[in-house]
């Protein structure tokens, strides 16, 4: 498979690109650095097995990163939904090695990116906790919204069950929960956040959630 060598403003340099079988070997690492982050971060994280990562290497729905020496770096895979309506950008996780290191950000640009190549239709959303991950998502289009304008595909909300919050949106009738829903619309172009800016954009943020949490 194709990677691109990159090199940050930092002067780490890492292969990207979109996983080939011979990476199946970096999930047991990928696996454990998700569980230990999601402990030390006190927040729910969709647990996913070996078997799911390795399926979705096969369909070329994953994009890895890796140093200059092989080892293992960062990760984000992909899901589609409704007939490909929706894709999901999940399961975003850069090894401690390298974070505040700007990998993050280009693993996920590269991964919306093979979304829009491949799926240009399809509205692309994500749901997380993380504030680093919320203000890549607003630059590259992402916009927050409510649970509503998501995949309501059960098999995606099932997915949630190996959530520590998982009780926590079954009690909001899956209308809202710890994770904030983020989407970006085709139809819409680039969003409302860049033509306005982060203040307006985690103005919105912030009056959808208090708004949800009232129910």
């Amino acid at each position: 498979m194709k990677y691109f060598r990159l090199k940050l403003k930092n002067g780490l340099s890492f292969n990207v690109g979109i996983a080939s079988e011979e990476d199946a070997r970096h999930i047991p690492d990928i696996l454990r650095e998700m569980e230990i982050s999601a402990k030390e971060r006190g927040t729910g994280i969709a647990r996913r097995t070996a078997a799911y990562i390795r399926e979705k290497i096969s369909e070329n729905k994953v994009i890895i990163a890796t140093s200059g020496n092989g080892e293992w770096a960062g990760f984000c895979y992909i899901e589609i939904w409704d007939d490909k309506e929706y894709v999901a950008n999940s399961g975003l996780i850069v090894s401690r090695k390298y974070r505040n290191s700007g990998l993050a950000s280009l693993i996920k640009e590269k991964t919306f990116s093979h979304s829009r190549k491949y799926f240009p239709k399809a509205k692309i959303f994500g749901l997380t906790t993380g504030l680093a991950v919320m203000k890549i998502n607003s630059k590259l289009g992402y916009v927050p919204v409510t649970y509503s304008e998501l995949t309501q595909d059960e098999v995606f909300w099932q997915g949630c069950k190996t959530c520590v919050n998982y009780d926590i949106l079954m009690s909001k009738n899956k209308k809202n929960c710890m994770c904030t829903a983020m989407l970006f619309d085709p139809e819409l172009g680039r969003n409302e956040s860049l033509r306005s800016g982060n203040a307006r954009f985690f103005s919105k943020l912030d009056k959808i959630k208090r708004l949800l949490w009232k129910k």
